[in-house]
């Protein structure tokens, strides 16, 4: 792994969250693609004009800490904002924002620690001024929050922070929910504040989970969206505290406003004092809530699903009717098998714990590869039996992935997808069971034993 300073090919992850991003999550299917469309890049700014707020001239000596939220972007990988700390030095003259998005796409191994869920991300400081200037550019929001603290506690999180930029120290695995670039922000802060923000939000309820804010934030883009639908499992549904909600930089932003500190007086302040719009993008923020977009699946479902019925019930009299249902059904099956070696490797072989327990194997199983051999033969020969077991096996898992919802422990968020797989899987049965009740006259066996018989010599 390279450990250098920030350079062309290495990038600023800006997920808060990310993703399978990064959830800071290409198009491939499922997590994988899900994650790869968060891969984005920073590049070094000219200085803005932009300056902290004025204090009293006896703060003038000492450090001013504020927590820097960026807003969502336009790129997928952009939809969960950004974050960092923001340290004015007034004695050293400086001003640093301390940013844990950073990864390198010339790492070694980086792929292979992509797919296994092992990324290796660090952080790193930059002039504060040229990074606001870089988002301004961007058209994102930018907000800073000056924050209450003692200066032990200031001193202390400086500290803390150009320990953690240390070439030994700055690297971290990523995990798209639970350790990610605005978690670390969370917890430095927390640290230096004595653990307030974790007494205040670790057990208080949000009643929202992981996949209702990855859903509100992917719905700008239905392709990411069903990919990222279809390849986290049950852990992304569980509710989370407003503590574990902060993987998002604008719950972060959010939550701190309710924290408070002791005054070295015993008066219980809050910890944010003040607040600055640096910057305000034209563009809307994200819905507060993920798109009712099952009607859609289920239509889509129909559609195909009665579609290859359809081509099964006229395909009986052969015919190019027949080539349309073998076309739709491999196409089909060929994306469902991949997608389940997909949901099974993730789930196997991975750390991505996201992907863990994903009902969606019932939907989507690598069973269906092996129809893909068959199907020429289920549609021409009558009585394919290992076929026509296959389709109704991958029909009846679908089947099971509906009835099971009223079990305890089936209680994953994938109603789109069973919508969506369930007619379709049905559709590619009934329309292979209507291509095996007969087949065309001129190659039916039984067909030919009723034919009248010909003089050899009749022309």
């Amino acid at each position: 792994m390279k450990r250098d300073s920030v350079a062309a090919g290495q990038v600023d992850g800006r997920m808060g969250g990310r993703g399978f991003g990064g959830f800071c999550w290409s198009r491939l299917p499922a997590l994988t693609f899900s994650c790869l469309v968060l891969l984005g890049s920073i590049a070094s700014a000219q200085s803005s004009q932009v300056q902290p707020a004025d204090h009293q001239s006896a703060d003038r000596a000492d450090l001013t800490v504020y927590l820097m939220t960026m807003g969502p972007g336009k790129a997928v990988w952009e939809r969960f904002g950004h974050n960092a700390i923001w340290i004015h030095d007034p004695v050293r003259g400086t001003d640093q924002a301390y940013n844990y998005g950073l990864f390198d796409l010339r790492q070694e191994k980086f792929l292979v620690r992509f797919l296994q869920g092992r990324m290796w991300y660090w952080m790193q400081g930059f002039p504060a001024q040229s990074y606001v200037e870089t988002y301004r550019r961007a058209n994102r929001s930018v907000w800073i929050q000056e924050l209450e603290m003692t200066r032990s506690a200031k001193q202390e999180l400086q500290q803390f922070l150009e320990w953690n930029e240390r070439p030994e120290n700055r690297f971290y695995h990523y995990d798209y929910y639970r350790d990610n670039c605005s978690t670390r922000v969370r917890d430095a802060l927390d640290r230096a504040l004595g653990q307030r923000i974790r007494d205040y939000a670790a057990d208080r309820p949000t009643g929202k989970t992981y996949r209702f804010h990855t859903q509100r934030l992917t719905a700008n883009d239905p392709l990411v969206y069903t990919g990222l639908l279809i390849g986290l499992g049950q852990p992304v549904d569980r509710e989370i505290s407003a503590w574990d909600e902060m993987f998002l930089p604008l719950a972060l932003r959010e939550h701190i406003r309710s924290v408070t500190v002791a005054r070295p007086d015993g008066r219980e302040v809050p910890v944010v004092r003040s607040e600055q719009t640096l910057f305000e993008s034209s563009d809307p923020l994200p819905p507060a809530r993920p798109p009712f977009w099952l009607p859609a699946y289920l239509g889509l479902g129909v559609l195909i699903g009665g579609s290859m019925i359809a081509l099964g019930v006229v395909g009986r009299r052969g015919g190019s009717v027949r080539a349309g249902f073998l076309s739709l059904s491999l196409v089909w099956t060929l994306l469902v098998g991949v997608l389940g070696l997909l949901l099974a490797g993730l789930w196997a072989l991975t750390d991505h714990t996201a992907a863990y327990k994903n009902e969606n194997v019932l939907q989507l199983n690598p069973i269906a590869l092996a129809l893909v051999p068959l199907l020429p033969r289920l549609t021409r020969a009558p009585g394919n039996r290992l076929g026509m077991i296959i389709a109704a096996l991958l029909a009846g898992l679908s089947v099971a992935g509906l009835l099971l919802k009223a079990m305890p422990g089936f209680s994953q968020v994938n109603g789109e997808i069973i919508a969506l797989a369930l007619p379709i899987h049905l559709g590619l049965f009934l329309g292979a069971w209507q291509l095996g009740l007969s087949t065309p006259r001129l190659t039916s066996p039984v067909a030919s034993l009723h034919e009248p018989r010909r003089n050899p010599e009749t022309r």
